[in-house]
């Protein structure tokens, strides 16, 4: 019952995105009632022309000539109304299916990042194109499918009852067996289908996973293990989808063999009313033809029963992802930003991935107007954790974060966001012209701005070598361009808008080490009178901070500028030692 429960809700989410287009859903419904009734009317002209064709030199031509006539219109009717249901039906679907991969993109958005990180990508994918596309070919249709069946049904019965209404009866006797059968089957290839729509989703992420990592796969000599896994996860879904194309394929020929029983039931019982006098030969005809046709939509829905599994499942995982919790709405009075000096103040804050494993407990630290910050320690001491919260990527889970005294929660995401540039270790390009990349962040920026940030990250002359200079396209994730190249790109993204503080994660990691000291000297420039945040692994490159936050395991263990932190002899030395051991 609780399953029959959520099937008739998913069902009504789905007509309810339908429903805007109630207009062409109700003319799809009207061309069916209008192609049902030219169809039933065919077999009643037949009968008719067969009857006035009975008897050896007893034909009636010029009767049956207009008859003819009159089924060729009818036929070309039926078709017509035919196409035009189809027509219909496809315009809803297809607005339909458009509307929902719309609402999943934006939850995309509205999801905090966590839900991200939790779910394989290639998952998240395969939901708004896979399951969302079993939604428009399975369910709309199908529901319009079983609306003309049931209309079929109807009016075939009716056409048969004023023929004959003890074959009629004996007809709507047999015919109920094949929905027994079909019901039985479907509860037999339901499970399948699910299992089948996440084991789409599990290969879809495994390779998009494998395809984005190509070069660290041949590196590693990994080709065959990838090939293990991924035949391994295949053969998975070749078994659930075999079985579910199994189960659901039984229903069809299983129907079909009750609808030959019903033929049989017809032609005997026809047989022996025309015997008796009771019914024409045309008429016992037309009856056989209604027989078929009465059936006929049974066989139909049976037939789109595996669609209908395949869109329920794949309607359940786009629902699921729509029904996720959205991320902490914005206040709704936000603080104003008009004014920043940059002050800010970290006071007891913690925070945790899994509430089972604690990562930053009692951190505090106060920040000085204009002041550059390093953040160095070992790999998974908190550094970019403390960064994802100072930009709400995640929330805390105890203790507030302030700037120029005013809590980040009591500003809206994107203003906060608006005060930082960020440069990332990890480059992110996309399919675009140079001038629409570095121009991200301030869309409407002028090409001489464009320029101007780019000769400040020293990719200008690059760029001017390109094909076709600030318009020549990069591909997706820049594939055209090498990782310092892109990383440049980036750098000049954020000197573009210029914030009024800046956050630095590895920035110059894959850049060579002449280029470095000029990007180092451009940053140098951007971080006078702005607070600035840089994390990074090569000590280096942080000597001239006016703060060094040392950390270890969630905790802040020293600070101090670098002469401060090398005189007490302690991590830090070690930790900057370390890196120059080798050159000693």
């Amino acid at each position: 019952m609780k399953k029959q429960k959520v099937k008739k809700h998913t069902v009504r989410r789905i007509l309810k995105y339908a429903s805007p287009y109630k207009r062409s859903l109700v003319f799809a419904m009207i061309f069916a009632i209008l192609y049902v009734v030219s169809a039933l009317t065919v077999p009643v002209l037949i009968g008719y022309a067969v009857d006035n064709a009975v008897g050896k030199g007893d034909v009636d031509f010029e009767a049956i000539a207009q008859l003819l006539l009159m089924t060729a219109v009818t036929v070309l009717s039926c078709a017509v109304f035919q196409w035009l249901m189809g027509l219909f039906i496809n315009t809803v679907s297809y607005f339909t299916i458009r509307d929902i991969r719309s609402d999943i993109f934006k939850k995309f958005d509205s999801v905090p990042l966590k839900y991200i990180d939790g779910h394989p990508h290639g998952d998240l994918i395969s939901r708004i194109i896979n399951d969302a596309e079993n939604i428009g070919d399975g369910l709309l249709q199908g529901i319009t499918q079983l609306f003309s069946g049931i209309v079929m049904i109807i009016c075939t019965l009716v056409f048969m009852v004023v023929l004959n209404v003890y074959i009629a009866i004996v007809v709507v006797i047999i015919t109920p067996l094949s929905m027994f059968v079909a019901a039985f089957i479907t509860r037999l290839s339901q499970n399948q289908f699910r299992k089948q729509s996440a084991t789409q989703g599990e290969i879809s992420s495994y390779i998009n996973e494998y395809i984005g990592q190509q070069k660290l796969v041949k590196a590693f000599g990994y080709e065959e293990e990838s090939q293990k896994s991924f035949e391994e996860i295949n053969e998975r879904l070749r078994v659930c989808g075999q079985k579910s194309q199994f189960y659901s394929s039984l229903a069809n020929p299983s129907t079909r063999f009750v609808n030959g029983l019903v033929t049989t039931a017809v032609c005997v019982t026809g047989a022996i009313s025309v015997i008796n006098g009771g019914l024409t030969v045309g008429q016992i005809s037309a009856f056989i033809t209604y027989a078929n046709q009465y059936t006929k939509p049974f066989n139909e829905v049976t037939g789109v029963i595996p669609q209908l599994q395949s869109a329920l499942a794949g309607a359940d995982r786009v629902f699921e992802l729509l029904d996720s919790p959205d991320q902490l709405p914005d206040p709704e009075k936000p603080a104003d930003l008009t004014q920043h000096k940059g002050r800010i103040d970290i006071e007891n804050v913690s925070f945790s991935y899994s509430p089972a494993k604690p990562l930053i407990t009692g951190f505090d630290l106060h920040v000085k107007p204009g002041s550059k910050i390093a953040i160095v320690g070992p790999t998974g001491c908190g550094k970019t954790t403390f960064i994802n919260l100072l930009m709400r990527f995640y929330d805390v889970t105890g203790g507030d974060i302030k700037i120029d005294g005013t809590s980040i929660y009591d500003m809206k995401r994107d203003d906060l966001r608006s005060l930082f540039g960020m440069v990332l270790q990890e480059s992110w390009l996309y399919n675009a012209t140079v001038r629409e990349n570095i121009a991200y962040g301030k869309p409407d920026a002028s090409l001489d701005e464009v320029k101007s940030a780019a000769k400040k990250a020293f990719i200008h002359r690059f760029i001017e070598r390109m094909p076709d200079g600030y318009d020549t396209i990069i591909t997706e994730e820049g594939a055209n361009l090498s990782q310092g190249q892109r990383q440049l790109m980036c750098i000049a993204r954020v000197m573009l808008c210029d914030p009024p503080m800046l956050i630095l994660d590895e920035a110059t990691s894959s850049i060579d080490t002449r280029t470095e000291l000029k990007i180092q000297e451009a940053f140098n420039n951007m971080m006078k009178g702005r607070t600035s945040f840089i994390v990074a692994h090569r000590l280096s490159t942080i000597k001239n901070a006016d703060v060094i936050l040392v950390m270890k395991d969630g905790h802040i263990i020293e600070q101090g500028s670098h002469n401060e932190l090398m005189s007490k002899n302690g991590f830090y030395t070690n930790l900057y030692n370390s890196q120059f051991a080798a050159t000693k």
